[in-house]
Formats: structure tokens, C-alpha cells, sequence
């Protein structure tokens, strides 16, 4: 098959990238004239020059395609940069999806459980569970308007299939992005964990989904891509074993966590440049994402993976590429 790819510079898109031309397929992907090229060295891809926010370079980028594979989005906890987010994460999935339908090709999206209702460890939530308990950040916000974008197309006939991976580790971070929790940890900065939790896959095996989506997923339906229900002390716990790096030695109290957002969010007033502790992060820390992903593992043989292996890989290379 020929896929065109978004987001190919980030971790689930290269990964996606790479697992594609093992199995054979033809890869292009869109790309920004300002994207590091690294992610694509030594693959045979063709480039589309190219943007989400921009129609007519989706158009061309689409032509003679069978399968798209959508994983551009910003990823941005905190307060600011609505705009930048409602123009990628929902116009750009628009643009996308429309581009698609008008080359008569399939599409999976690749989302967020963050766009879906929120589970706790002893009640998880499922693809059907009502919308709440999130911090309405404009991550959150702009990617729940981003499936309804989408399905808003499927309805006007377009093929496409929805994924929403929990917390994603693995090889192939370049930016870095969800790695960056285990590059801390690497760095013992990470002694004091937020009293939340998370639910931890390998992106190998999202990737692995993604295509089992695009060859049988059901259209206009949503795969939960789940895994593990961690602590976040738990899951800084197993990372400072896997990289040597400092153990956490208590759970932040929620004042403490409270006060460091807030401090956090004054900064970034002062300086116009709102830091990653802000108090959107620290109030998205506190809470539990715990997801179940019996849909995916029935309809896509989903296998969510071993967080320590996963981990483990994702320091691996990160060590091999020089990030620590």
C-alpha cells in the first residue's frame, strides 16, 4: 500500500514510519521545510513538502494514496497556545481528513485518551465512558474537537478509524516527548513524584495497531491503546532502575503541588513563556488516567507490551543518540 504519514517526526508517526516500510509499504510523509531531518535519515520515504494548517499541500501530498496515517498534533500542557493547538490539532486533523476522503483514501487518527473520559485505577474507562474529570487545558480541548472533526467527515463518507494510546514509551523519540519523563528521572530530577497515575505502552505495539486499524479497524470507531496502571512514583521507581538515575523518594502532598503550579504559572507571566510546571501540568499530575483497551485487544490482537521493556528500549536510544 502507499500511506502518507503526518507527524512522521514524532514518536508514534516515525515509529509508524519505520514498522510501514518493513512490512513493504510505500512510505511518503509531510513534512515542514523547517523539520529535522534526522528522524528520516537513511529511510526510503518520499518528502511532501508540506503542512496540516495548509489544504493545498494536502491535496498534493495525497495523490495516488491508499492509507493515511494522522499523527501530527501539538502536544502542550498548560495554559497558553490555544490557537497554535485549535489550528493543528483540530483544523489539521479537518484538512487531513478531507484531503483523505477526496483521494478515496483510508485514514486512522491517531488521538489521545485525553480526548475521552477519564477512568481511575479500580473503574477505568472505556471508549464509551462520558466525557469529564480532565483539566480542560487546550490540549484536552483541541483534541476532543479534533475527533469530532473528524467524524464529522466519516459521516460525509470519509473511511477512517480512531486510536487513543495512554502514556507512549519507546525508541525513536526525537523531540524528545513522552521520553523526556524518563530523561528526568535519568537526571534525578524526579525525587518528588505528583500523587497521580498513568496507563504506560510501548509505541512498537501502538505502531503494530495502527496498521492492524488501517487493514481491519472499524470505521468510525475508537481503539483504546492501553497498558499497565501505573503511580507516577511507581513508574519513576522502575525508570531510575532501568537508567540508574535517582529513585523518587516521597509522593508531593497536593498543597506542595498546588504551590509549585502556581508558582510556575507566575513565572511564566513574568517571563511570557509559560515553563512545563505550570498550574495546568501539576493539577493533570494529581489525577489518575486509567483506561481499559478490551476493544483494541479483541478487534486488533493488541498486545499493550512491558513497561519495563519499553522503557528500557527508550533509554537505550536515547543513550545510542547522544541525549544522555
Amino acid at each position: 500500500m502507499h500511506t502518507l504519514v503526518t507527524g512522521g517526526t514524532g514518536l508514534v508517526g516515525n515509529n509508524c514510519v519505520r514498522l510501514l516500510l518493513e512490512r513493504g509499504h510505500q512510505v511518503r510523509v509531510l513534512a515542514r521545510v523547517s523539520s529535522d531531518a534526522r528522524p528520516f535519515a537513511g529511510l526510503d520515504v518520499e518528502i511532501a513538502p508540506g503542512d496540516v494548517r495548509d489544504a493545498s499541500s494536502l491535496q498534493a501530498a495525497t495523490q495516488d494514496i491508499d492509507w493515511v496515517v494522522h499523527a501530527a498534533a501539538v502536544v502542550q500542557l498548560g495554559w497558553t497556545g490555544l490557537d497554535l493547538q485549535q489550528a493543528i490539532n483540530v483544523e489539521g486533523t479537518r484538512n487531513v481528513a478531507r484531503a483523505a476522503r477526496a483521494a478515496g483514501a483510508r485514514m486512522v487518527h491517531v488521538s489521545s485518551v485525553d480526548a475521552l473520559g477519564i477512568g481511575t485505577r479500580t473503574q477505568p474507562a472505556n471508549e464509551e465512558s462520558p466525557v469529564g474529570g480532565h483539566v480542560e487545558v487546550p490540549y484536552v480541548v483541541t483534541k476532543r474537537a479534533a475527533e469530532q472533526a473528524l467524524l464529522e467527515e466519516v459521516a460525509q463518507g470519509l473511511d477512517a478509524v480512531i486510536v487513543n494510546p495512554v502514556y507512549v514509551l519507546g525508541p525513536w523519540d526525537w523531540k524528545p516527548s513522552s521520553g523526556r519523563m524518563i530523561l528526568a528521572v535519568a537526571k534525578g530530577q524526579s525525587w518528588i513524584a505528583p500523587p497521580g497515575g498513568n496507563d504506560f505502552c510501548d509505541v512498537r505495539n501502538v505502531a503494530r495497531a495502527v496498521l492492524t486499524a488501517l487493514e481491519r479497524g472499524q470505521t468510525g470507531r475508537r481503539y483504546i491503546l492501553g497498558g499497565p496502571a501505573m503511580s507516577y512514583f511507581e513508574a519513576w521507581t522502575l525508570f531510575a532502575e532501568v537508567t540508574g538515575g535517582r529513585r523518587p523518594i516521597l509522593t508531593a502532598r497536593p498543597r506542595w503541588l498546588r504551590a509549585a503550579g502556581l508558582l510556575g504559572s507566575a513565572w511564566g507571566r513574568i517571563s511570557g513563556r509559560e515553563p512545563d510546571v505550570n498550574s495546568a501540568s501539576t493539577a493533570m499530575s494529581a489525577l489518575e488516567h486509567h483506561y481499559r483497551c478490551d476493544r483494541a485487544v479483541a478487534e486488533l490482537d493488541y498486545n499493550p507490551g512491558d513497561v519495563r521493556e519499553a522503557a528500557t528500549a527508550a533509554w537505550q536510544w536515547f543513550r545510542q543518540h547522544g541525549y544522555a
